[in-house]
């Protein structure tokens, strides 16, 4: 059947759902990045001091130092019960459920720590810690280990790019690119045959929501087809890449990787209005192909790189948006500022560089060679620069915006309202010490008749404070960083912030070449840091960049995880076509699109996803690793939304605008009321406000990125909720109702009608038993309709309404080929 109903999707979710890996659950190397970024460091921090070997302590009997000792418990029983926080004696201790049992025993951990051993021991609690030895001094210490770092750097993603040339194959005319010669030497050495071509609607379908995340219209599927010249497919590629819903697209992607959000993340997690800056300056960058090492580091260090005008300026430090946008944590932000580093220098290493950096915080890396030294040298680039806030429970007002205009212009605007407000704060606090004197007088009628007076006078004064407030003036601000005071950092022993040890001199990784600041340097240094991300002969940047390119159009990187090129990392199935393209990558000025035009023009990315031969591809590559074939793949959640939205007609294409927040002063959110809010929009996806504490629905239920830390490879999940919410969801009746009103209205024969919704939900033309069983539909849903409280003028409306919903609830929709 060319679709499914929806009673079938459902059926097939549901015995999905059941034969699935709970959603609870997670693979191992994600539950050890888990235990090391969010459970060690506080154990470490919060707990060893009373409960740990190095320490000599156990009171309660209790040891936290290792699993086993975890499990064994103390006085009072087990501390971790895997699987069951709510009979774990930990959860129970660190949440201070009752007198007897409070850890640790002053300044309790923070909901959102709480909330990761919750996670944690619900998801088994997974411990590498096997026995309860301190860790070694010169670990602890950050010391060198006596790393061989000649012999680090022969790994094979330290290695310097090799000038790959493609390999002579048997079948010379079956290449149409150099990528394929690579790709066919592979599948000769695996005896794979590769599939035959993709038919050219299928391709341009692939093809259209690859690079702007929409389906093509039926008149450009008419085109594409008519069109025999040899550079057809060219035409598409360079029409597509030149749509602005290219940047659009491609700039989700890298949203993913940035950790990208509108609110901070802290315990009340505050909205930041000023973040679409950013998110706007990743779309207009790749539309406009800015050159990919320039682009990381106006995101580094934009601030303090050259501009030729003052706008251009202002778009740099817009850009440093992807290290301002790291999360803040705790009532208290700006107290965990070592939490919110962490968080730049995670998503710094894996996004650009490939490297698990953070796993360095509290000690040597246990597989790569990044020692805690590498990890302070960088941590000082961030620490000597000054960061944002834009409110927490403890401040509910933004500070530390970087305004967009020069520093006399703001001065002129904000320091006269500043002083105002502060005059009209000194007048209240005296109001506020009067009315404590009334409260002394001793004649109660007396006392009230002048408290009641004077109280109007209070409540006059903080009505007219709040409505002077609610109108600052009109200086538009980045979330952006800026320089601070310039220093060295110190080790953090075990990762604690307040146990310091050796200053260790800003520098760049010690296996990447160790480049140094100057002595005396007077500024962060970050943008040196930047350069040295961003030189070519650095063997990381280029090679992860191109294999994140590549991954998006073939569904797995040649790494197939694009965030660690390290040990623990999987080894690149084609690596001397990974270094093919990232010379080229760097050859061509570190243009994108260029790179999208060489993969898409090959031979191999217009395969079919049928197999050649379906026993040997199943045997010898199971996964498609080699890529004889396509790969079939289910769309990502923005893609889903934004082509309903397309093919019923409701897609507002115009750039998003700000999101509805409520007015800075208006806010009082805290960990017990946080800020929560879904704005509607019929714009696309990208542009929806997204949070990191609660989750926009949709996104959510179709595995969005996780907004709280850089996202290399999205899920892709089959739950029985998502067919019922494209069952019975008001946004799926919608799209279905408007896309029958147009079917209806632009074609008064049903077969024609049938005819036209095939076209534009799949890109084809519908056959003769897609058309006689849509027209049974429809017959048996008239006749049902019948007797209903509906009148009947609405019945072809409900017929056709239900019809569209069940395409757009099918896999061909939900689907690419």
């Amino acid at each position: 059947m060319a679709f499914r109903t929806l009673l079938f999707a459902l059926t097939v979710s549901a015995l999905a759902a059941l034969f699935c890996t709970p959603a609870g659950a997670a693979d191992s190397k994600a539950q050890a990045r888990f235990f090391e970024e969010h459970i060690r460091p506080v154990l470490v921090d919060r707990c060893y001091g009373c409960h740990s070997v190095e320490k000599g302590k156990h009171k309660g009997g209790l040891l936290v130092d290792s699993r086993d000792a975890l499990l064994k418990g103390g006085a009072t029983g087990p501390a971790v019960i895997p699987g069951d926080p709510d009979k774990s004696l930990i959860v129970k201790a660190i949440k201070q459920l009752s007198d007897e049992m409070k850890m640790p025993p002053e300044d309790r951990l923070t909901p959102s720590q709480i909330a990761d051993f919750e996670q944690w021991v619900k998801d088994g609690a997974f411990d590498p810690r096997t026995q309860a030895n301190p860790p070694a001094k010169t670990a602890a210490l950050g010391s060198e280990p006596g790393i061989d770092w000649q012999q680090a750097r022969t790994f094979w993603s330290y290695k310097p790019l090799a000038l790959s040339s493609p390999p002579t194959v048997r079948n010379e005319t079956w290449c149409r690119t150099p990528i394929d010669s690579f790709i066919l030497a592979k599948l000769d050495e695996k005896k794979l045959a590769p599939a035959t071509d993709a038919s050219k609607r299928t391709l341009l379908r692939r093809a259209t929501f690859d690079l702007i995340g929409l389906p093509p219209s039926p008149e450009e599927s008419d085109a594409f087809v008519a069109d025999t010249s040899p550079t057809a497919f060219e035409k598409v590629i360079n029409r597509l890449l030149a749509s602005p819903h290219y940047g659009e697209r491609w700039g989700r992607h890298w949203l993913d990787v940035a950790r990208y959000a509108d609110t901070e993340g802290d315990s009340a997690d505050y909205p930041i209005p000023q973040a679409i800056k950013y998110r706007d300056y990743v779309i207009d960058a790749l539309n406009a192909d800015m050159p990919y090492d320039q682009f990381l580091r106006e995101q580094i260090a934009g601030d303090v790189m050259p501009a030729k005008d003052d706008a251009e300026h202002y778009r740099k430090i817009v850009a440093t948006g992807f290290v301002a946008l790291s999360r803040r944590f705790s009532v208290v932000p700006e107290n965990e500022m070592h939490l919110t580093i962490d968080d730049t220098l995670d998503t710094m290493g894996r996004c650009m560089l490939g490297m698990t950096l953070s796993c360095a915080r509290c000690h040597d890396h246990k597989f790569d060679p990044i020692t805690m030294k590498d990890y302070y040298a960088l941590y000082g680039f961030f620490s000597s620069s000054k960061f944002p806030f834009p409110g927490s429970e403890n401040n509910h007002r933004p500070h530390d915006l970087v305004p967009l205009a020069s520093q006399q212009q703001a001065d002129a605007l904000i320091k006269p309202f500043e002083a105002t407000y502060a005059k009209m704060i000194a007048e209240g606090k005296q109001l506020d010490k009067e009315r404590a004197e009334l409260n002394k007088l001793p004649d109660a009628q007396d006392k009230w008749n002048k408290l009641g007076a004077n109280w109007k006078l209070v409540q006059k004064a903080d009505n007219e404070r709040k409505e002077f407030y609610s109108h600052p003036p009109p200086v538009d601000y980045a979330y952006a960083i800026t320089e601070g005071m310039p220093k060295n950092e110190r080790v953090h022993r075990r990762g604690e912030s307040g146990n310091q040890g050796d200053e260790v001199p800003r520098r760049f990784i010690e296996v990447l070449g160790g480049q140094a600041l100057p002595a005396g340097a007077k500024d962060s240094g970050r943008l040196q840091l930047a350069d040295w991300i961003a030189d070519p002969k650095n063997p990381l940047t280029a090679r992860v960049m191109a294999n994140r390119i590549w991954q998006h159009h073939f569904e797995k990187g040649i790494v197939a995880s694009p965030s660690d090129f390290g040990k623990q990392g999987k080894p690149p199935t084609h690596p001397e076509l990974l270094d093919f393209l990232a010379n080229q990558f760097v050859q061509n000025g570190w243009s994108i699109k260029s790179l999208h035009k060489q993969i898409m023009l090959s031979h191999v990315y217009q395969l079919s996803s049928e197999s050649a031969d379906p026993a040997s591809a199943a045997t010898i590559d199971p996964v498609n690793d080699f890529l004889s074939h396509a790969t079939r793949h289910r769309l990502d959640a923005e893609a889903i939304r934004d082509a309903m939205l397309f093919v019923a007609g409701n897609l507002d294409t115009a750039r998003g605008g700000p999101h509805p927040f409520p007015p800075p002063h208006t806010w009082a959110y805290s960990q017990h009321d946080q800020f929560n809010a879904v704005y509607p929009s019929d714009k696309r996806s990208v542009y929806l406000m997204q949070q990191r504490l609660k989750k926009h629905p949709f996104l959510a239920l179709f595995d969005g990125a996780d907004t709280n830390a850089t996202t290399a490879v999205r899920a892709s999940t089959t739950t029985p909720i998502q067919a019922l919410f494209m069952m019975n969801d008001p946004f799926t009746h919608e799209q279905g109702e408007v896309f029958a009103a147009h079917l209806i209205g632009e074609e008064s024969d049903d077969s024609n009608r049938v005819r036209r919704a095939f076209r534009t939900a799949f890109g084809r033309e519908a056959s003769d038993a897609d058309i006689a069983r849509s027209r049974d539909f429809i017959a048996k849903y008239l006749e049902r309709a019948k007797g209903t409280l509906f009148p009947p003028s609405d019945y072809e409306q409900l017929a056709w309404g239900a019809l569209c919903r069940v395409l757009l609830s099918s896999n061909e929709f939900l689907f690419v080929e």
